[in-house]
């Protein structure tokens, strides 16, 4: 008997497949008995005309219990009909990918293909790439997802979906231990039970998501309501089956998979986690602002290396890791690897911000060179002209923050100081004064401060007054500097209206290019499919959103931060910059200013403009001169 005799790995693989087999079973058991279900009124029908015809039943309450069965299993086989076309009609939900033809990388499938007699499976139809750090098999046999199946082989075998980083940071030998197990998945799926079981329950997931279609009327609406209801009971009743069905599929597969670079696959799980956390700082940190100012980055894949070798140096537990960048990287697999990479770049910002399909003039990619000028300048600057917007949506109020443009002749630093200051911020000189001070006591006492800060620590900061301590950390909210609490409040307000604006011309253009999409693949399922193509999304867009909400002192700190910088660039030796692992940073003298983050906060949490004019002094920065804003 298979699997009896041999190692504990066969034994194994051998349980997790009957276990698999078994849940599968239990499955179909549940079609079964909807089925049966189903046809039990037409089978008593059949009865009891059977009885007439011989004379056992007979009689005026016969006949009539013959055409109230009769009636009842009519509707109950219209009913279940309807029910079995939309569950095999129902669209299945397919992961948004970036197809990949044969032609397009030949050493991959080759890989692929040899792993598959290594493991004595069937290799998978195809694959596919992902901008996520995963990998897993997809079934694509459905109609609907033939269109872009880039290989007519294997029509019964599933798709090899690949995470896009994994190519760029792993190298060969240990992609092909992290595909080991994923592959080996195809033997258990080839079992026709276990397709069978499948098939019905993504038709079930898909039946559910019928009535949600847009475009339906409201008869077809209610009738799909009615499905998805029928539809639901059946998920619900083999949930549980089909969930250890794929764990049983699992086991299988990870035990087959013991044989190959086993050695190598422990290594390779630890680069899965290290590619896991670069590629989540590449996106929030890097990606998301370029996304949020209409461009978006070209080669993310090969931007997640440069984050994890970053990473690696900063961080002494991924020391070593950065030695690997010798070995052959598993992207070499490719032919045409900065094409692949601009396609799942492309379908990051799509599935991660909400993008449209295709390059535009309001969205063109940037490539990392250019990025500190073209995205970070241009961040700052729309920033910084945001808050001057909502500064001058405000009014004076008569007082020194509310004066305007009086404290500055056009967009200056000095006014947004003045309008956070606890206390009205005094005009700095151009020219180091040598007359005896006349200001009062406490900026007096500042002066000295701004010329002795080269020789302080750069997170100094003034010492807090005494009374600072006894606050409660509850009341932090009543404590916030009114004036900051005011600006916030507008400038959440205003970036709420540009946030609806930007998602309702995102809605327009998803209808708009899923029409299209619809369109195209009546027209092109006979014709010839690309070497690179870009399947999905299914549903709204961003799939996946980056950033949570964020409070309004967030806000007005990330536009003071930009209102800052845009004064050291401006009038200081201070350009823009990139850092893999915290996004846009400021570069003065050729070293990032890691301290202004702390002084920023002290102005619009406390009102205290003091340590951002100790920073400003030191570096240079002269916040009476206008900035150029976008």
């Amino acid at each position: 008997m298979y699997g009896v005799s041999g190692t504990g790995s066969v034994v194994g693989e051998e349980w997790g497949a009957r276990a698999a087999r078994s849940r599968a079973l239990a499955v179909l058991r549940v079609r079964g008995r909807a089925l049966g279900l189903a046809v039990l009124p037409s089978a008593v029908a059949v009865v009891l005309y059977a009885g007439g015809v011989t004379g056992h039943f007979t009689g005026p309450g016969w006949d009539t219990a013959r055409w109230v069965v009769t009636v009842l299993a009519l509707l109950v086989l219209v009913a279940a009909t309807a029910v079995s076309l939309v569950v095999a009609r129902a669209r299945p939900a397919a992961t948004p990918t970036v197809e990949l033809a044969e032609t397009a990388a030949p050493d991959l499938y080759r890989l692929v293909r040899d792993l598959a007699d290594r493991l004595d499976v069937p290799a998978p139809a195809a694959i596919a790439l992902t901008p996520d750090c995963d990998s897993w098999l997809e079934d694509r046999t459905h109609r609907a997802h033939r269109a872009l199946r880039t290989s007519a082989d294997g029509d019964g075998a599933p798709v090899l979906v690949i995470g896009s980083p994994f190519l760029w940071w792993m190298r060969v030998g240990e992609l092909r231990a992290v595909l080991a197990p994923v592959v080996a998945g195809t033997g258990p799926a080839a079992h026709p039970d276990i397709a069978a079981a499948r098939r019905f329950v993504r038709g079930l997931d898909a039946a559910v998501a019928v009535p949600a279609n847009p475009g339906l009327d409201p008869l077809r609406r209610f009738g799909a309501g009615a499905v998805g209801q029928v539809a639901r009971l059946l998920l619900r009743a083999c949930r549980g089956h089909a969930s250890e069905m794929e764990r049983g599929v699992a086991a299988a597969g990870s035990e087959r998979a013991q044989a190959v670079d086993y050695g190598v696959r422990i290594v390779a799980q630890e680069q899965v986690g290290l590619a896991y956390a670069g590629w989540d700082r590449l996106l929030t940190r890097v990606a998301l602002p370029a996304w949020r100012m209409g461009r978006w980055p070209a080669k993310l894949d090969a931007g997640v290396v440069s984050a994890l070798t970053e990473l690696s140096r900063r961080d002494r537990l991924a020391d070593g890791f950065s030695s690997r960048l010798g070995e052959r990287p598993a992207c070499d697999l490719l032919e045409e690897p900065g094409a692949v990479d601009e396609a799942t770049s492309l379908l990051a910002a799509r599935l991660f911000h909400g993008g449209p399909a295709e390059p535009g003039p309001d969205w063109s990619p940037v490539e990392w060179s250019q990025y500190p000028e073209e995205v970070v300048d241009r961040k700052w600057r729309t920033d910084a002209a945001r808050l001057h917007q909502v500064l001058d949506g405000l009014g004076p109020a008569g007082s020194a923050a509310g004066s305007g443009r009086a404290l500055g002749d056009g967009p200056t630093l000095t006014r947004v100081i003045a309008h956070l200051s606890s206390e009205p911020f005094p005009e700095r000189s151009t020219e180091p004064s040598t007359e005896p001070s006349t200001e009062p006591e406490k900026p007096a006492d500042a002066c000295p401060a701004s010329d002795t800060a080269p020789d302080t620590a750069p997170d100094e900061l003034p010492p807090a007054p005494d009374d600072a301590d006894d606050s409660d950390d509850s009341d932090d909210e009543e404590s916030f500097n009114p004036a900051a609490e005011e600006l916030a409040g507008a400038l959440s307000a205003l970036l709420a209206r540009e946030e609806a604006a930007r998602e309702a011309r995102v809605a327009a253009v998803a209808l708009s290019a899923e029409a299209a999409a619809r369109s195209a693949e009546k027209d092109d399922r006979a014709g010839a499919v690309p070497a690179v193509a870009v399947s999905g999304p299914d549903g709204p867009l961003p799939l996946f959103p980056l950033q949570p909400p964020r409070s309004g002192r967030d806000l007005l700190a990330d536009h003071v931060t930009a209102m800052v910088c845009c004064a050291a660039v401006d009038t200081a030796e201070a350009v823009p910059g990139l850092d893999w692992l915290d996004g846009p940073t400021l570069m003065v003298g050729g070293e990032r200013a890691a301290d202004l983050g702390p002084r920023v906060l002290a102005l619009v949490e406390d009102g205290d403009p003091e340590p951002l004019r100790v920073w400003l002094a030191r570096t240079g920065v002269r916040p009476e001169k206008p900035v150029r804003l976008v």
